[in-house]
């Protein structure tokens, strides 16, 4: 999430009621976990296990839990929780805004657009030309629909991020004010459902096809001419490069990456970032020769010990 006017950090630190460390003039232009920081954002962390890695990130502003050695060009805010604080700054800049009524406030939809009975539509939503949305789908805050989108029934895009930190007194979800973009030629089926980015973007690229009953986690991107079968499920984060495909239920851990031209096969388990240009099977899925060698020798293993 970018911010609309810049602020200082004494000025973002004064918000949550924290102390920092650095220039007080240093600038904070956005807000983002650390999955989609850039330059210029403020990133939490609250775990000296990932320390380094948002100290070292392209974040130059970190909410943080203890005082550590301030990098060069960077700023920091010392918090209590920083969780919490993040929670607060995404609230105060990007405010929770309830809706009774059927297309919320701000949106730009073109006239072309077909819109059937029953459709939800969120607040700042654009919808491009000739989009075509099925009765009952709902169409959630901060969401782009390029031209020729489809978007089958009662699918959801945009709901909340699936993001959570366990407390002594249950789950809290972290805010989400980020959005999901369905580039041009994107046809998603029936009761899919996208969410949204917690501070970024959930992209579909251009021309990919989605079936029926796929789920797609926060924040993640799926690259151009990508095929996606029904039942598919794909966690948080992860990255699809273009014109791979996935068949029917499989699913995908969070963080990983899937190479260019990959090809996974009905009911794979990926648990690790794959190569492209290959065909995978299996959970956890390896390329598909290894895996039919593999299942070839534990059919013969009784044999085998027969024989001993």
């Amino acid at each position: 999430m970018k911010l609309v006017i810049p602020k200082s950090v004494k000025e973002i630190a004064k918000l949550i009621d924290c102390e920092f460390i650095g220039d007080p003039n240093h600038i904070v232009s956005g807000i983002n976990e650390i999955h989609v920081v850039t330059s210029g954002d403020l990133v939490f962390v609250d775990h000296p296990k990932y320390y380094q890695k948002a100290l070292n990130s392209a974040a130059t502003t970190i909410l943080i839990d203890q005082k550590v050695e301030c990098p060069e060009g960077k700023a920091l805010i010392i918090s209590k929780a920083p969780f919490d604080d993040f929670n607060r700054l995404t609230r105060y800049f990007s405010p929770y805004k309830p809706q009774n009524y059927p297309i919320g406030d701000n949106c730009e939809i073109d006239s072309s657009a077909i819109i059937y009975p029953n459709v939800f539509i969120g607040h700042r939503v654009k919808i491009g030309k000739n989009v075509t949305i099925h009765p009952g789908a709902c169409i959630l805050d901060d969401s782009t629909l390029d031209e020729n989108v489809i978007v089958g029934p009662n699918s959801v895009i945009g709901h909340y991020a699936f993001y959570y930190k366990k407390k002594q007194t249950g789950y809290e979800r972290m805010h989400s004010c980020g959005g999901v973009h369905l580039q041009k030629d994107v046809e998603i089926g029936a009761l899919c459902t996208i969410d949204s980015g917690v501070t970024g973007i959930t992209t579909i690229g251009e021309g990919t096809k989605i079936d029926n009953q796929v789920h797609i986690g926060h924040d993640t991107v799926v690259g151009k001419q990508c095929l996606m079968a029904a039942n598919v499920g794909i966690a948080g984060c992860v990255r699809i490069e273009d014109k791979v495909t996935i068949w029917g239920q499989v699913g995908c851990a969070s963080d990983v990456t899937i190479g260019e031209g990959a090809i996974i096969l009905a009911q794979s388990g990926i648990s690790k970032s794959l190569d492209g240009g290959k065909t995978y099977f299996g959970s956890p899925c390896s390329d598909v020769k290894e895996k039919f060698r593999e299942m070839a020798a534990l059919r013969r293993l009784p044999q085998i010990l027969d024989k001993l």
